[in-house]
């Protein structure tokens, strides 16, 4: 396994990401009772962005770094924003970027829980010291794919699956496709969201395709793109596949993609929200 979060901490894939994170932990905290987040490919934590790795491509200049000073976050993202600046105090911007399971950890109440998963055996440890003296947390190092079915359901039955893969295989497509068909499946009450990157037209088609096979037909589709589609397999957007999404998530995140789409752009931002059998 070659891919390594580092590298691309912070940037425009990462804040699309987390935005739509914070609001579906918000979503889940409108109720008092608890709730757990499986997150399948957990990464270090917490990312140094003047590290060696972030450094090499910048990429939390036109993510991150481009977006936290804006006056005009809409209000569903400011506890994203201000888990951001609580990690960097001081005028001095933005180095210390926070994964998706500390973001979480920053969001959650003190009875939810957190089931981080890495495989990477450095990245593993590297994660324990960064969040495991925090009691909210179980710590798994093993292939998340594998913890979908080991894992679930966990003893709360309320909560959400994170699932983060590197997309560094000819085959994760299908992969990622079985695992939220599985989690779909062994946990009926939680819900799911699927991370994928667009690098080529077509991308979601056969994401999509290969969950209707399955038999996986309703869910959100949310899309970001901040360049034009090319042929060159760049990165031009991301995307996000949620299901069993919480009712009222739409009234949400349609500003707050919105606002993602102008201060995200490149010259060829655009932004789709549509249910799953459209797409």
């Amino acid at each position: 396994m070659n891919y390594r979060h580092a590298y691309h901490a912070g940037s425009f894939a990462d804040v699309f990401k987390h935005a739509l994170l914070t609001l579906l932990l918000a979503q889940l905290k409108r109720k008092d009772k608890p709730f757990c987040m499986i997150d399948t490919h957990a990464g270090i934590g917490w990312y140094d962005l003047h590290g060696e790795e972030a450094r090499k491509t910048g990429e939390a200049d036109g993510g991150i770094r481009a977006v936290i000073a804006r006056p005009d976050w809409p209000d569903a993202l400011l506890p994203y924003r201000q888990a951001v600046r609580a990690a960097n105090p001081g005028p001095v911007g933005v180095r210390r970027y926070p994964g998706s399971p500390a973001l979480a950890l920053a969001l959650m109440r003190p009875r939810d829980r957190l089931i981080a998963v890495e495989l990477h055996r450095d990245d593993f440890g590297t994660l324990k010291g960064a969040l495991g003296a925090d009691p909210r947390v179980a710590l798994h190092c093993r292939d998340g794919y594998e913890a979908v079915r080991g894992l679930l359901p966990p003893p709360i039955r309320r909560g959400l699956v994170l699932i983060d893969p590197p997309f560094e295989r000819a085959d994760e497509a299908v992969r990622a496709a079985r695992a939220v068909a599985e989690a779909a499946t062994r946990w009926p009450t939680g819900q799911i969201a699927l991370w994928y990157p667009i690098k080529a037209i077509g991308a979601r088609r056969r994401l999509v395709g290969e969950l209707q096979s399955l038999g996986v037909r309703e869910g959100l589709v949310v899309e970001l793109e901040i360049l034009p589609p090319r042929d060159d397999n760049r990165l031009t957007g991301t995307g996000m596949l949620l299901i069993r999404p919480p009712y009222g998530l739409t009234d949400t995140v349609g500003p707050a993609l919105g606002w993602l789409r102008h201060a995200l752009d490149r010259g060829g931002a655009g932004a789709r929200l549509l249910p799953l059998d459209a797409a």
